[in-house]
């Protein structure tokens, strides 16, 4: 069994390029309640991108003592967490 996944990434073309994601990514992480630090797999996260850096923020539950935490995300953030194969929701604008 292999350790790599891959992830569907659309470029500016909307050509569909498959993109070598490890299955072993982990990203570090700290609960602002409980002062615990530790390692998230892709899964235990999600990324939300909005129009302003309001609307742009990750999410995930504190392993330790289950607080649902959210942090905002720059644009090192979001690139990290994509090319991490983080489930992405885009938010749309209402007009």
């Amino acid at each position: 069994m292999s350790d790599v996944s891959t992830m569907p990434v659309t470029t500016p073309v909307t050509t569909p390029v498959t993109v070598p994601v490890p299955a072993a990514v982990r990203f570090k992480a700290a609960c602002p309640d409980c002062r615990e630090r530790f390692e998230l797999a892709a899964g235990a996260l999600r990324l939300a991108i909005g129009a302003s850096s309001r609307t742009t923020f990750y999410s995930f539950t504190c392993p330790e003592c289950g607080t649902a935490v959210r942090k905002p995300a720059g644009e090192r953030i979001i690139e990290l967490l994509t090319g991490g194969g983080v489930r992405t929701l885009r938010l749309h604008t209402a007009l």
